[in-house]
């Protein structure tokens, strides 16, 4: 797991002073992974992140806006690092007036301007006409604090356009350390301007002097006329010639001005149609404008544009007005088509979607484009997942070819694929005591199954978070600029939003039900019905995957899951999941022990019959081993994640896993009693082996370089022994330590089989061993037509009893170089058929002489001493009634040669009945 970043840290800014709307650079580092990650900029106290560009994790780029402190920090907020620190600060200058001879970047409408940031006009009177420089002296700019010059004078201002302009404040601002000189020669300079107008005035009347004088001179004339005629004749007459004077004047007045005042009008009208097309360019240029900012992507200045227009022109009267501002909606209706279209466009980052969906609402587009493009993502993920399927199923069917590695074909942008680490996990090997020559190449190659759901759960992975994130966004209303807010344009989506919560879950609950039933499909296909099999299945089930890789599946379901749950999406939605894992757990506790059933069987062809100091085999240990390796391998299986049931929950799936795990045991059983009661020809004994720690002791064996049917048995005796009194015991334990239910019964229901085995195998072993040994007594009793009623005077134990103890002899000796255990139990079961059936032959016999009566006496009381170590009760028993059955010895010499002729028995056999004299506590233990 990665750690944590560090928060931002913003170590530089340029330029670290400007006005409102400046164009910044900050640099720093842990700036954010890329502009999604990017949350929150402000810069002395106001939210810039609107403006922000991201560009990489050390630099952004951005605006000032119009903040109230006019010094502040930069501060920077990321998704994966929080908010940051600054150790710079910015300067915010309040901007400055620009005169009529100052040098601009931008155009300044002298008449009228529309304020995007307070949304109304705003009329300007009109630039004065004086000079920047009235004082005609260089302007040096001195540095006092602008809120100190403020506070000296009050209501005043330093522009000397100003109604309220003061002097003083004016020459500190600009001319605070020019000379005493220097503002004498402002003073001049102001005088000589004075001048130049009053000259200026006086110019204008010296020019019309001659036509004053002329003037002057034709009212002279006519006053002295009509003085010196004093009559009324002349003056009519005077008065009649000056007003012919006059209209010829006029007359002729106009015929020399006409062409110049009709040059005059049309320069007037040139002048004003030029007026109107300076003032108004913005409106008959717009449509062109839009075009090459819409082929540029400048789709933000397109919108502000259109803003701007549409508040000025937006409801004129103008026809040529309306003719352009007509235009201008044709080209964004065209402009709204265009960005619809990228909207519904698959496959689009969440960045682009929420960019498209602020400039449609901007256009106030109709409908709701961001639902729109809800939709079209949802249909989207939905078509991607069904593909995903045909592809798999079309390369399964077709080709079959092989897959292009281990690692799968994914990209590594989600997370790293396990396909390629669970080949070489200990979990995908079985043990190499068993392991099949099929199960390389099965081990390094994944079923197609297994590609489709890692490629599957990755797709939804991937895509499903920004889906979410843009309905987050859409509730949250934060798809929509300032401008949309403050026309309510944000309230009405939320409340649509609202309306639209149950349409939405839908849409997540159909992509969790494809989800789940496509991977059923490839996995559970008995768990759909018939209809649904058609749409989410149609894969070739040659065979069902392993425990290994169902393991390998659940844990890629579950790493999906989480990613999900992360994204805060309720858990009813995500519930299906968590259904669909519990099945996989439940099949894979099925197919695993089905398998390990499989493998248990298999069994039998790796014993090899080498037999250790306990009389034990290595199938006890395999046996164990593969049911410990199973259960490891369901380990992570077992245990429950967080929001997961248990899965033994279900009484069916508790019944199922007792159940296979009973037959896995008897599975075993079946196996040891195979390998027990195979013919000798049946049994592979080539690989046979002597176990050195162990000289002498399978001697025989080793030289006959075969094993006898009672050997066989023994061994298995000897097995059996062990399963019962270890291996069961231990098998349970890790049962309940994996949460198995029903233990109990797994290990009574296998002890019983278990115990059915033995008693069977013993009951053969017995058969093979005794009933020569007790066939033989009667024939050697009666060999040499021996009579009880008429024979000699006892001289020792016949031969017969001799050769039936070497017999037994003979069955310790064989029982023993297996498993020392196993003597009592085998001698006591022996020496029981043999009492039994000499108890039976002496009470066969009618009577028995004196001599007779001693000889049996004898050789019952030597078959007892001998195998005393043996006896149980019921043997004890079959002597005693043997005993019963002879005639009582009366005399004390019959009694002392009965005594001396056990004595001289004993003594000559000593070497034989060795086996016979350990000790009594270490040899009947069973």
């Amino acid at each position: 797991m990665s750690r944590a970043r560090q928060p931002p840290l913003v170590t530089g800014i340029s330029p670290n002073e400007g006005i409102a709307w400046t164009k910044v650079t900050i640099r720093g580092e842990n700036l954010g992974t890329g502009p999604t990650d990017l949350l929150g900029l402000t810069i002395c106290g106001h939210n810039c992140l609107l403006t922000a560009e991201w560009m990489s994790a050390s630099k952004i780029v951005c605006r000032v806006g119009q903040a109230k402190n006019d010094k502040g920090d930069i501060i920077v907020t990321t998704k994966s690092g929080g908010k940051g620190t600054s150790t710079v600060s910015f300067k915010l200058l309040k901007p400055e007036k620009i005169g009529i001879l100052d040098q601009s970047a931008v155009w300044v409408d002298e008449m009228n301007y529309y304020d995007m940031r307070t949304d109304r006009n705003k009329g300007i009177p009109p630039l004065s006409l004086r000079p920047a420089n009235p004082l005609g002296i260089e302007i040096d700019k001195g540095r006092f604090p602008q809120k100190d010059l403020e506070s000296l004078f009050p209501g005043m201002s330093a522009d000397f356009t100003s109604e309220n302009f003061s002097a003083a404040w004016y020459l500190i601002e600009n001319h605070s350390t020019t000379s005493f000189d220097q503002l004498k020669t402002a003073v001049v300079n102001l005088k000589k301007q004075a001048n130049k107008k009053n000259e200026g005035s006086l110019a204008y009347v010296k020019g019309g002097l001659s036509t004053f004088f002329e003037a002057q001179d034709a009212l002279s004339a006519i006053h002295q006329k009509l003085e010196a005629d004093g009559t009324e004749k002349v003056e009519g007459s005077m008065t009649q010639k000056l007003e012919n004077v006059l209209n010829r004047a006029s007359n002729t007045a106009d015929t020399l001005f006409q062409e110049v005042l009709g040059r005059k009008d049309k320069a007037d009208s040139t002048r004003n149609a030029l007026n109107v097309l300076q003032r108004f360019k913005f409106l008959f240029n717009l449509p062109l404008n839009i075009e090459r900012n819409i082929q540029k992507g400048d789709y933000d200045v397109v919108i502000n544009d259109y803003e701007k227009a549409k508040s000025l022109f937006g409801k004129t009267e103008v026809q040529v007005f309306k003719k352009y501002y007509a235009e201008v909606e044709t080209r964004i209706e065209a402009l709204r088509e265009l960005l619809l279209d990228k909207l519904l466009e698959t496959p689009s980052t969440l960045h682009d979607q929420k960019r498209y969906i602020r400039y449609l609402s901007d256009l106030h587009a109709p409908g709701d484009p961001a639902w729109q493009c809800i939709g079209a993502q949802h249909q989207w993920i939905l078509q991607l997942m069904h593909n995903c399927k045909e592809s798999y199923v079309k390369e399964q069917k077709g080709s079959n070819a092989l897959l292009h590695s281990p690692m799968l074909d994914l990209d590594s942008d989600v997370r790293p694929s396990p396909i390629g680490h669970l080949s070489q996990t200990a979990s995908l090997k079985r043990g190499s005591s068993f392991q099949s020559g099929r199960d390389d190449a099965w081990r390094y190659k994944a079923p197609q199954q297994v590609v489709f759901v890692e490629k599957l759960t990755k797709l939804v992975v991937s895509q499903l978070p920004n889906f979410w994130k843009l309905w987050v966004s859409y509730v949250n209303g934060s798809l929509f600029s300032e401008t949309a807010e403050k026309s309510g344009q944000m309230e009405r989506s939320k409340k649509n939003a609202r309306q639209r919560q149950n349409d939405f879950k839908k849409m997540i609950q159909e992509v969790m039900h494809s989800l789940v039933k496509l991977i059923r499909g490839a996995l559970l296909p008995f768990s759909l019905r018939e209809g649904e099999l058609r749409q989410y299945g149609g894969w070739e089930m040659k065979s069902e995957l392993s425990g290994q890789w169902l393991t390998h599946v659940i844990q890629t379901v579950r790493l999906s899951s989480e990613s999900l749950t992360a994204l805060e999406i309720p858990n009813d939605m995500l519930q299906i999941i968590q259904d669909l894992i519990l099945d996989l757990r439940v099949r894979c506790i099925i197919v695993t022990l089905q398998h390990t059933a499989e493998d248990i069987k298999r069994l039998a062809e790796k014993e090899d019959w080498v037999v250790d100091n306990e009389g034990l085999t290595s199938l006890p240990s395999q046996f164990e081993q593969c049911i410990i390796r199973s259960l490891q391998s369901l380990k992570t299986v077992l245990d429950c994640k967080p929001g997961e049931a248990s899965v033994f929950q279900q009484q069916k799936t508790q019944e199922d896993v007792c159940q296979l795990s009973i037959g896995i045991m008897q599975g075993f059983i079946d196996c040891l009693e195979q390998l027990s009661t195979k013919p000798d020809g049946d049994i592979d004994t080539s690989h046979l082996s002597v176990d050195v720690s162990s000289p002498d002791l399978f001697g025989s064996i080793h030289e006959e370089s075969s094993l006898s049917s009672e050997q066989r048995l023994l061994i298995a005796l000897s097995n059996c022994r062990y399963l019962e009194r270890h291996t069961f015991l231990n098998i349970a334990e890790h049962f309940e330590k994996h949460g198995f239910q029903g233990v109990d019964k797994i290990t009574q229901v296998s002890m019983e089989s278990l115990k059915e085995l033995d008693q069977r195998l013993f009951e053969m072993y017995i058969e093979f061993k005794a009933d020569p040994i007790v066939g033989s007594l009667e024939p050697g009793i009666y060999a040499g037509y021996f009579d009880w009623k008429d024979c000699l005077i006892p001289t020792g134990v016949r031969n017969y009893l001799k050769e039936a103890l070497v017999n037994i002899i003979a069955v310790h000796a064989e029982v023993f170089t297996i498993s020392k255990d196993l003597v009592p139990r085998v001698m006591s079961r022996v020496v029981e058929a043999v009492s039994e059936e000499l108890s039976r032959l002496m009470q066969c016999v009618s009577s028995f002489s004196k001599n007779g009566a001693l000889q049996a006496k004898l050789e019952i009381c030597a078959l007892r001493d001998t195998v005393a170590i043996y006896l149980t009760p019921e043997s004890k028993s079959s002597f005693k009634q043997a005993l019963e059955a002879l005639p009582q010895l009366s005399s004390g010499t019959d009694r002392k040669l009965l005594e001396e002729l056990l004595n001289k028995f004993k003594s000559s056999m000593h070497l034989q009945l060795t086996c016979f004299q350990a000790s009594s506590s270490a040899m009947m233990k069973t």
